[in-house]
């Protein structure tokens, strides 16, 4: 097994045990965050209808019109106050955040303070 893998299979192994703990529900989704080096996923999802009730990512068109870059905690921050918009819109207020099996640290925390100041409850 090489460096890549042991990232990646630490990584799927820290995914697995936040899964385990959390679920969302029609009442109080799951807003689940994943990140790559270059760009930041954001989707509120429903487990127990097994539906995504909305996702925005620094791909699409709602962040490229903001002109910041999805590598940074600013980028970040701006897909995260995105997000909780579209939830709002979506009747969602309230929800259980995943952090994905990453650090709750920079980029990923960046989102979800930002989920907080536009309006999302954690």
């Amino acid at each position: 097994m090489n460096k890549q893998q042991k990232k990646q299979a630490g990584l799927a192994r820290r995914h697995r045990r936040v899964r385990g703990k959390i679920s969302g529900t029609a009442a109080r989704p799951r807003l689940c965050v994943t990140r790559s080096n270059s760009n930041i996923y954001a989707q509120v999802i429903d487990d127990v209808s097994h539906t995504t009730i909305c996702g925005v990512s620094t791909l699409g068109p709602a962040f490229k019109a903001t002109g910041k870059n999805g590598a940074t905690v600013e980028g970040a921050a701006e897909l995260g106050t995105i997000v909780s918009k579209l939830a709002q819109e979506n009747g969602v207020t309230e929800v259980v955040f995943d952090r994905g099996g990453h650090l709750y640290h920079g980029r990923v925390k960046a989102l979800a303070d930002a989920a907080r100041e536009a309006g999302l409850k954690f």
